[in-house]
């Protein structure tokens, strides 16, 4: 009997040193876990929405904004409405990714105004916005990234006036109310066609509309209301590829002197045939780049510009094949498909 005592009060004294050890184990266990999960970052997610998914010109956009992504080890969320017209589906995708909590968000608004609250509900949510290519009546951005358009418009006037001689009857058809990017090419070009007195502006007040179809029809409507004119400017791809068609169907093709304003396939070839006279041209790619690395910048603490310009330029027919020419006209679009 009097060594089993001993024996059992030895055992009770290790149980109870050991019942808090093992108390502990889990929150030891779980601050390590804790540990490896902070140390495999999470990777930021940046909303990319632009203003709409099937023109040439916003995949362009998307590849540089992807390969910012992958170049800054980032992920890039894209997602748009498919016309760009739709203001109700764009506010839409704004606010379902204020929702899930992204980290951060790049906008091509496609209304300068219809855009702006669910942009300051982002923001006040904690979620920097990068405003790019189109600006939008907002003062919290963290930066605006753009073509500069109202120059891009002046390029255009000044090209036509050349080509023109500093005389002649000239159309402009504007491309959609609401859209800032455009307003401001096509003041742009009235800007500089106003400093020509021999040239007139004998219509500025029709517009293409979003699509192909609508810019086709109201072109077909200025040819037959203007049978009698000198030049066309078209601000944006699908209203100078709606024009396009319908010069083409009514024999009028090289008649006139027609400059646009972005590329496509068709648009470059027309270039190259002599069907339209001259593009301007902006850098899709570069501008879907810095735009999120202006976004990605401001979350990690960097300082950021205001206004970051991404560049646009004047190509003729006979510059159609010099490399930093076709590089805009042409750009690589492969990591889209990787």
């Amino acid at each position: 009997m009097s060594t089993s005592t001993p024996a059992r009060a030895l055992r009770k004294a290790s149980t109870l040193l050991t019942l808090p050890l093992l108390a502990t184990l889990p929150v030891l266990l779980g601050a390590c876990g804790n540990e490896s999960e902070a140390g495999a970052e999470k990777a930021l997610q940046i909303a990319v929405i632009p203003k709409g998914t099937t023109h040439e010109y916003w995949k362009a956009v998307h590849a540089g904004a992807e390969g910012a992504a992958q170049e800054l080890g980032v992920q890039v969320v894209w997602k748009g409405p498919i016309k760009e017209d739709d203001r109700a589906a764009q506010v839409q995708v704004v606010e379902d990714f204020v929702v899930r909590g992204v980290d951060g968000i790049v906008l091509m608004p496609l209304d300068k105004v219809a855009l702006a609250p669910p942009a300051a509900e982002a923001h006040g949510r904690g979620i920097p916005v990068v405003i790019a290519d189109s600006d939008l009546d907002w003062k919290d951005r963290v930066s605006f990234v753009a073509t500069d358009n109202h120059h891009g418009g002046e390029l255009a006037g000044e090209a036509l006036a050349e080509m023109l001689g500093g005389d002649g009857r000239v159309i402009l058809l504007r491309y959609l109310e609401g859209s800032a990017s455009t307003a401001e090419r096509e003041q742009g070009f009235l800007d500089a066609i106003a400093k020509h007195d021999g040239i007139e502006v004998i219509s500025a007040n029709q517009y293409a509309g979003a699509s192909t179809e609508s810019a086709y029809k109201a072109s077909e409507d200025l040819l037959q209301s203007f049978p009698s004119f000198d030049g066309i400017f078209c601000p944006n791809e699908s209203a100078a590829f709606g024009m396009l068609r319908a010069l083409q169907d009514s024999g009028r093709t090289k008649t006139a002197k027609f400059i646009g304003f972005d590329a496509s396939e068709k648009l470059v070839a027309a270039l190259r045939e002599g069907e339209v006279d001259a593009l301007v041209l902006q850098d899709p790619v570069r501008m879907g780049d810095l735009a999120v690395r202006a976004c990605v910048d401001r979350i990690r603490g960097k300082a950021v510009e205001p206004r970051i310009d991404t560049g646009v330029v004047v190509v003729k027919s006979s510059e159609i094949d010099k490399p930093e020419v076709q590089a805009l006209l042409s750009p690589d679009l492969s990591i889209l498909n990787r």
